[in-house]
């Protein structure tokens, strides 16, 4: 997973917390996108998504100005995306293969190749255990410290290391099997 996004926003020493609204306003693609990324179904993003940001609303005095805002989205997000995955009506996954659509972009070549890679990147997601998936997805894709993962995520940092080398060995495994399932090498 060498994909590493660059939207990691420290708060200057002392830094003010922002105003609830201006948080709404940047971070919902954010919040809306771990959410699917922690095994949310798309019928129920926006619930969940508005649940988060209900939370947020909630213990917004808590949040310390100093510290960057986006691990502190992500454990409201992972606990909702917890809860969630724990309810009886989500435990029993559908094999339900939805038929793929053409695309009639230009470059349909390219645009297959990646949508088919982005696709087999999510579904070896799925395949990870969630609090190991968590990890994996702060460290990897957020780009932050494990130190800073263990923090956020409220674990010990031996724990953090644990579940990284697992989340990792796990996804790995979930891409060679997709990849032999169609038939690619």
């Amino acid at each position: 997973m060498g994909v590493r996004l660059s939207l990691k926003r420290k708060a200057e020493p002392g830094a003010a917390v922002p105003a609830f609204r201006d948080i709404f306003e940047t971070q919902f693609s954010y919040v809306w996108n771990v959410l699917k990324r922690l095994g949310v179904a798309e019928r129920d993003l926006e619930d969940l998504c508005q649940q988060v940001f209900l939370q947020v609303h909630g213990q917004l005095h808590t949040f310390d100005g100093r510290r960057p805002l986006r691990p502190w989205l992500f454990s409201f997000a992972y606990h909702a995306a917890s809860n969630y995955r724990a309810l009886a009506r989500h435990r029993v996954e559908l094999s339900i293969v939805a038929p793929e659509q053409a695309d009639a972009a230009p470059g349909a070549d390219e645009q297959l190749i990646t949508r088919q890679e982005l696709e087999l990147v999510e579904l070896a997601l799925t395949r990870v255990a969630l609090e190991r998936r968590a990890v994996l997805l702060l460290h990897e894709v957020e780009g932050y410290s494990i130190p800073e993962v263990a923090e956020t995520l409220g674990i010990p940092l031996n724990t953090a290391y644990s579940r990284l080398r697992l989340a990792r060995q796990e996804y790995e495994l979930a891409v060679r099997k997709l990849r032999a399932q169609r038939g690619e090498s």
